[in-house]
This record gives structure tokens, sequence and C-alpha cells, in this order.
């Protein structure tokens, strides 16, 4: 579980990136989260956009993805989901939230 000062400067680091996944009519499938689980693999921090057309709320796809994904929320805000996880690969991690306490 992450502390407040993470999540806080996870979202800072999170409002410089760009949205790399749109999730519409479709929904939120396997093939979704498995290619959103790859993302975060590689990057850690994701940031998502839920267009209108998506049957499930933002907040309800934020919670499928992270639990389908194993990654943690760090905020939903608008129509946007931020996704973070520690990368199981070692060359892969950039993101040191030991120190942040």
């Amino acid at each position: 579980m992450m502390t407040s000062k993470q999540r806080a400067y996870l979202k800072k680091l999170a409002s410089d990136l760009d949205t790399i996944f749109q999730i519409g009519k479709g929904g939120v499938t396997d093939e979704i989260c498995f290619q959103l689980g790859n993302a975060l693999e590689a990057r850690e921090l994701i940031k998502i956009k839920i267009l209108e057309t998506c049957p499930t709320s933002v907040k309800d796809s934020a919670t499928i993805i992270a639990q389908k994904t194993d990654a943690e929320v760090v905020q939903t805000i608008g129509m946007k989901i931020v996704l973070f996880k520690v990368s199981s690969n070692e060359s892969n991690r950039k993101i040191d939230l030991k120190k942040i306490r």
C-alpha cells in the first residue's frame, strides 16, 4: 500500500506523461489488460483515457484494470486514470518509492 506522500510524488510524475491508451466502446477487455500489463512492466507509471463510449465508469474501469494487472491506482481525474506497478525487471525500474516515506 502506498503512502500519501508516495501517491503525491507519482501524481507529480504523471502530470508530464502522455496518455498511452484509450478505452472506448469495447470496454475493459482481457486483451487491453494484457497490453496495459506489458506497458506497466516497461514504464511502471502509465496514463489511460476512458472515452465517453466506454460502458463502465472511470472509477470502475480503474478498479478492474488494477485488479487484472496487479497495479495500484494512483488517481482518477476526469476521464483519465493513472496506474503504477513496480517492474519485475530490474532494468526497467525507474521509480523508487522506498526513499519517499
